[in-house]
């Protein structure tokens, strides 16, 4: 009995084991009839247990913020303006850290980029364009236009899915001429991530039971990061907007000093009067350049409130708006689309047994049969797209909880602009 246990056993490992635990398996068996000794069972299962490979669960990405700042850095320069027969076109000069070139992209081709990124992968975050039409002065609107193609590109340059996409790497690298047909041509009509992905059919195992709650969970979370960043970049806007006014104003205000003591109006004699106002005025002309040290430093620290804060504030802000715009798309489109057909079935189901009571043709009858086997089909294809939609927000989530170190960043970016603001005034006056 013991030895139809022990065969029963070998068989099934080398039936479901690794090559690996066979090899060891195997060795331990030869050496144990070479050199019996008394192990215990509970032994060679331990043994057996180390030695199985952990499998990782696709649903779980391990990224840390360095690893995503890491993937890429891109910067996006205004060049100067080509004007074509009618009208004066923007162009950009899109550069990749990572694949260290440089080509030149017009809002059109990023129009085209976008279209192409959000239907291959409707079931991600994929950021928002900025605007396309003037809606400040046009130069003020022109470099936030600037600003925000950067920030969607770094984004997209570090999704961990998105960075190795073959139609990112095109549109940061084709040098040609025409870089919206060579996108179009070469990603058209390639599939979307459902039907590209190996996980896609099999996303329900992955799946925790309690999705739903989870995903409900993380959407009020994320909504509610979203509302009050939303009012701390105002309130940051306004403090960077307000030190390179100050900084305007102190300018302004030792010009005049300088003007006023520059003056060489003849001055009346008045007793000591001339004497007084010679000396005044010199001390004047003096007192100019302090205040025009002092609106250089208002200047540089709104600079680099606005870069250092309120620019990352924007870019923390359009991921998160990717995100609501994310779960929008899953509500009203895999779902609403799930639920349509399963009312479009239970129709033709009714339909079918009207049929069938009535003794109707058999033709129409089976053709009634053969609709309803395909609306199964497209039931069953949607349920499948749903549950890869919420495998799909469930990474998507975690990639948002990754991002949020970057808040700490940015506050703590904010406090030291304005303790070195506060001491450079000090000492540009004691």
């Amino acid at each position: 009995m013991l030895h139809q246990q022990q065969f029963k056993k070998r068989r099934w490992l080398t039936s479901s084991c690794p090559r690996t635990l066979i090899s060891v398996v195997q060795h331990f068996n030869s050496d144990r009839e070479l050199n019996p000794s008394p192990i215990a069972p509970w032994q060679v299962d331990l043994q057996n247990l180390r030695m199985q490979p952990v499998q990782e669960n696709p649903l779980l990405l391990s990224l840390t913020l360095a690893n995503l700042l890491s993937k890429d850095t891109i910067k996006v320069d205004l060049i100067p303006e080509k004007k074509g027969l009618f009208l004066k076109h923007v162009e950009y000069q899109v550069t990749s850290q990572r694949f260290k070139i440089s080509v030149y992209r017009r809002y059109s081709d990023f129009d085209v980029f976008h279209e192409l990124l959000l239907q291959r992968y409707a079931y991600r975050t994929v950021p928002a364009l900025p605007p396309k039409r003037v809606l400040k002065g046009e130069r003020e609107f022109i470099e936030g236009r600037r600003r925000g193609l950067g920030r969607f590109l770094n984004l997209v340059a570090r999704h961990p899915f998105f960075s190795e996409d073959e139609l990112v790497k095109t549109f940061l690298t084709f040098s040609g001429s025409d870089v919206q047909t060579k996108l179009r041509d070469s990603f058209k009509r390639m599939g979307d991530e459902f039907m590209t992905c190996r996980y896609a059919t099999q996303a329900k195992e992955y799946l925790p039971a309690d999705i739903q709650s989870c995903f409900s969970a993380s959407r009020e979370l994320i909504r509610n990061i979203h509302n009050s960043f939303q009012k701390l970049r105002e309130r940051a806007e306004k403090m960077a907007e307000r030190s390179k006014e100050n900084a305007t104003d102190l300018l302004m205000f030792g010009k005049e000093l300088s003007a006023l003591g520059s003056d060489s109006s003849p001055v009346p004699v008045l007793g000591l009067s001339k004497s007084m106002w010679g000396d005044l005025r010199h001390s004047l002309h003096g007192l100019s350049s302090e205040f025009s040290s002092l609106a250089d430093k208002a200047a540089e620290q709104g600079r680099r409130e606005e870069d250092d804060v309120v620019e990352k504030l924007h870019l923390f802000l359009d991921l998160l708006q990717s995100y609501k715009d994310l779960c929008e798309r899953h509500e009203k489109g895999v779902l609403h689309e799930h639920q349509k057909a399963l009312q479009k079935y239970s129709v033709m189901k009714r339909q079918m047994m009207s049929a069938t009571v009535q003794s109707k043709e058999q033709v129409s009858v089976e053709q009634l049969e053969s609709r309803i086997v395909q609306q199964e089909n497209a039931i069953q294809t949607m349920e499948l797209r749903n549950y890869f939609s919420l495998f799909c927000l469930h990474q998507e989530s975690q990639l948002i909880f990754t991002y949020l170190p970057i808040t700490s960043d940015i506050l703590g970016a904010f406090v030291n602009s304005q303790v070195q603001g506060h001491r450079e005034v000090r000492t540009a006056v004691y």
